[in-house]
């Protein structure tokens, strides 16, 4: 028996087999992933703003990360780099993703010294300040779920994934698994805090990778919104 000859044909059919078998393991668990949460409806969009761009911008029609960083931006200098860093230079790859971020039209001069402090030479052309009045400003906060305000300063390190139909999106059920298994109450996820390391690199990549994922199978006429978080809750209030 020629041993290096079986060898080989072994050695191939592992080589043959194992990238199928990896495929159908993920089969399954990308078909039946479940979609990102809609938390909101109807948020505004950025009429009676300007911008530090060339180009209009938007918030239909793109995947935002919409952020509030107030009168003195330079003061949430460690919530803008830890969203650069650990969202934007993640998916500023993706189609229509863009960070837009919210600030007083006084704020001109600290947005510049912002943008040098977040650059460090990297690719920020889909991230954009727009200007507005306080009360505009509070208007659009306003049409967004959250459980806090804008300080005095009209800021906040929480930030807003926002869909292209101007949805907000995030978690309706929050909770763990431990949480679940106690029956804790349900809470939702409706921001995401850029000062909180571990919620920005687990939850809030995570549900921008769902939400991409989401997009790319409505492009293929893959997706089926039946399997939405909401529908988990419901059966939840109705078994109590």
């Amino acid at each position: 028996m020629d041993y290096k000859k079986v060898a080989r044909y072994v050695v191939l059919g592992i080589l043959f087999f194992l990238p199928v078998t990896f495929l159908l393991f993920l089969y399954p668990a990308t078909h039946n992933y479940t979609p990102l949460d809609i938390v909101n409806e109807s948020v505004f969009d950025l009429n009676g703003f300007t911008s530090d761009s060339n180009e209009e911008i938007v918030l239909y029609d793109h995947i935002t990360v919409l952020g509030f960083l107030g009168k003195h931006p330079m003061e949430k200098a460690i919530a803008a780099s830890n969203l650069k860093e650990l969202v934007y230079d993640k998916f500023k790859g993706f189609k229509r993703f863009q960070v837009v971020i919210v600030v007083p039209k006084e704020a001109d001069a600290e947005v510049e010294s912002l943008k040098k402090e977040i650059n460090s030479y990297d690719d920020i052309r889909f991230w954009y300040f727009v200007f507005g009045e306080p009360e505009t400003i509070q208007n659009l906060f306003k049409s967004l779920k959250s459980n806090m305000s804008l300080d005095a300063n009209l800021a906040t390190d929480d930030v807003f994934i926002i869909d292209k139909d101007l949805n907000q999106r995030g978690r309706l059920d929050d909770r763990g698994d431990n949480d679940i298994a106690k029956k804790s109450s349900i809470h939702g996820l409706y921001s995401y805090n850029c000062i909180e390391v571990a919620e920005i690199k687990n939850k809030m990549s995570e549900d921008m990778r769902i939400l991409f994922t989401e997009y790319r199978q409505k492009r293929k006429g893959d997706f089926d919104s039946s399997t939405r978080r909401a529908n988990d809750l419901i059966e939840h209030d109705e078994e109590n």
